[in-house]
């Protein structure tokens, strides 16, 4: 591949092509072949900034966020953070209607680029906190804060890019509301009235997604979503339903099988929710690995 790109940069520099585009255009070829793993065969029509694809939202995940709007009746949807536009993307392709904002200008015109294909989406430029939301007519909110600064991750919301309570007091003037964070945000200080729902894809943790009001139909608490990637290209899901407390803890001894649970359980804090459920119990109050005297049916 590298061995690729500088021949690409060799020949576009030999026909007169500016040095600074040659730049941007064997950038862009190596993020779109990053970007499959998250975007497949999208990637090759789109483009990309390095921050933005390392937070955008794989598609698989994006457009179980897509579903929870439209299974709350909601038909537009603001996108108050939208990056290069992957949710804003999803949300278009189920026939929701799009308004997408972004403080930044190099990314608002990236994401005007990946959203050309969906007429019933809207980029601005402009700060999305600051939208009259009810006068665009906008029924359900979504945002996505910045948690990465010169490749480095923000770790405290109140660090993100706009704070998390910035976001989440918008809640107010409209109740359906989705705001994606990262899967390592502390349950204390979570909104009592949120879902917070932890997702991981093929083992692989990738958010913590606050949901409030028609978005959170389950009510309030600590859910899981595990999704497994099939042979026929299809997922896989599993769920736990949101709950406001933590699970007793009923330690055994060790017994002949070791489980470690999905990563977004362990998260979460259901451990001894999967226990039960698969018949085991936890070795320990501070391990997350459970144990079983015999192997689980399958």
């Amino acid at each position: 591949e590298e061995k690729l790109a500088m021949a690409m940069s060799q020949r576009l520099r030999s026909q007169g092509v500016d040095p600074g585009l040659v730049a941007a255009i064997l950038t862009q070829s190596r993020l779109r072949t990053k970007a499959r793993d998250k975007f497949g065969e999208f990637a090759d029509g789109m483009l990309f900034t390095p921050d933005g694809l390392e937070q955008a939202t794989r598609l698989p995940v994006a457009a179980r966020h897509a579903q929870r709007f439209v299974a709350a009746g909601i038909t537009k949807v603001a996108d108050l953070t939208c990056g290069i536009g992957a949710d804003a993307m999803a949300f278009a392709g189920v026939g929701l209607k799009v308004l997408a904002t972004d403080i930044d200008e190099a990314t608002a015109a990236i994401a005007t680029v990946n959203l050309r294909f969906f007429p019933e989406s809207e980029v601005r430029l402009g700060d999305g906190l600051a939208t009259n939301l009810a006068a665009e007519g906008v029924e359900g909110v979504w945002a996505d804060p910045a948690r990465r600064k010169g490749g480095a991750r923000i770790f405290d919301p109140r660090a993100y890019e706009p704070p998390l309570d910035a976001v989440w007091a918008l809640r107010s003037q409209v109740p359906a509301m989705g705001i994606k964070v990262g899967p390592g945000i502390p349950h204390a200080g979570l909104p009592d009235d949120a879902e917070t729902q932890w997702v991981s894809l093929d083992g692989h943790v990738l958010e913590a997604t606050l949901w409030f009001g028609p978005v959170a139909p389950a009510g309030p608490g600590r859910s899981v979503l595990v999704l497994t990637s099939q042979p026929d290209g299809g997922l896989a899901s599993r769920e736990l339903a949101p709950v406001t407390s933590d699970d007793d803890v009923e330690v055994g001894a060790l017994g002949a099988y070791l489980f470690e649970p999905d990563g977004a359980v362990i998260r979460a804090g259901r451990v001894a929710t999967a226990a039960r459920e698969l018949g085991a119990r936890p070795v320990d109050a501070t391990i997350a690995c459970v144990t079983t005297d015999t192997l689980p049916a399958g």
